[in-house]
């Protein structure tokens, strides 16, 4: 079988173009990466893969650690609170974005993180460039101000010109605007995918193992809190006494409920596990009779579907070698957990190389020398 005989898979996501927001649709909705976010958070294996993909792109910090705590913008970040940010954007989208400002010479003086999933691609110009980054606080109109949402229409979404620091383009770019009052500064836009490409996530492949991984912890839930955990079932004849009430006293025969409880829900979920069910017949032996029952367990029939589901999650990761500790195929010990970090160290290296060029982009082009040792590596994470 070639290629032409095989099923077409559908897209990842859509990429079209809304003329009334003037902006490429990330995605069909054009929510793709805030679906994303919701569904890596709703799953409790694939949010705690992308954390520790977040701790080894973070690293240690700045190699410069006077340079990680340099004051960047008028809110008062250091460049150690904008580069935490980023990371997290990086681990959780594929990409992170970096608002500049600048001076009247054309020099930048002020560098803010700005929410990744809040930007949007204007459509190329002819030449192939991107002249502007569409932002808006919340694309799903949910977010208020002073009690109002923040509708998503053309008159709340803020142009931004994409990142280029040549002093002539900032300068004519301020006059355009009517003046440095009035001007927006600039959008460093990065995206692991390509220049101008929406990226998607590293754990895209793997959304359908996101989702039944939310699915089996519901399992487990419903399982613990709304399976039957009955100890057993009293069944005796209807007129003996064998309750007591409240205050300690037994139960009068015409007080006794016939039939099962009126309400089964007395029975379900760990609260009430080992309860016993009380019972009365109309006509039977005298001696009382006691029947005990077995729950049915249904996490042992997911068992399978779960380890499959969790090593594919940390696969799409990179994350194997945690997978194999986890589950005692490597052991444990620091010989074998530095090696993890190293490796994994290696695994994220590609991403932190991204991140300290886009800051040492902007600082190269700062009003003043930041960064003494003009070195802006990041400092990979090692075992403690």
């Amino acid at each position: 079988m070639n290629i032409n005989n095989v099923k077409k898979s559908p897209k990842r996501f859509d990429v079209n173009y809304s003329s009334s927001l003037n902006i490429q649709v990330y995605g069909k909705d054009n929510l793709y990466p805030q679906r994303m976010r919701d569904l890596i958070y709703s799953s409790h294996t694939g949010g705690a893969c992308c954390e520790r993909y977040q701790t080894f792109i973070e690293g240690n910090g700045f190699n410069d650690t006077a340079f990680s705590e340099y004051v960047c913008n008028r809110a008062g970040d250091t460049v150690d609170d904008v580069f935490r940010l980023v990371a997290h954007d990086m681990a959780m989208y594929h990409g992170f974005a970096l608002h500049v400002n600048y001076n009247i010479m054309g020099q930048i003086v002020e560098v803010s993180h700005i929410p990744f999933e809040a930007c949007r691609l204007e459509e190329e110009s002819n030449d192939g460039r991107v002249v502007y980054i569409n932002y808006h606080p919340d694309w799903t109109g949910h977010k208020t101000r002073k009690g109002k949402y923040i509708r998503v229409s053309l008159d709340n979404v803020t142009k931004i010109y994409t990142f280029n620091p040549r002093r002539e383009v900032v300068q004519s770019q301020i006059i355009k605007s009517g003046g440095i009052e009035h001007y927006k500064g600039q959008i460093l836009w990065f995206s692991a995918d390509g220049k101008w490409e929406y990226p998607r996530p590293i754990y895209d492949k793997v959304v359908t193992n996101l989702s039944t991984d939310e699915g089996l912890d519901n399992v487990k839930y419903r399982n613990v809190r709304n399976n039957f955990l009955l100890a057993g079932m009293l069944t005796h004849k209807k007129g003996s006494s064998l309750g007591i009430d409240e205050d300690g006293n037994p139960i009068a025969s015409g007080e006794q409920m016939s039939g099962i409880s009126e309400s089964l829900d007395i029975f379900q979920g760990d609260e009430n596990a080992c309860s016993i069910m009380d019972v009365t017949v109309e006509q039977d032996e005298d001696k009382p009779e006691f029947t005990s029952f077995e729950a049915n367990n249904f996490d042992k029939k997911f068992e399978c579907t779960e380890s499959s589901v969790t090593k594919s999650i940390y696969i799409s990761f990179g994350q194997e070698v945690f997978y194999r500790i986890i589950n005692g195929s490597l052991g444990f010990s620091t010989e074998i957990m530095s090696e993890a970090f190293r490796y994994y160290s290696s695994y994220t290296s590609s991403q932190r190389r991204a991140i300290s060029r886009a800051f040492k982009r902007i600082f190269d082009n700062w009003y003043m020398k930041a960064n003494l040792s003009d070195d802006y590596n990041i400092e990979p994470l090692e075992y403690q």
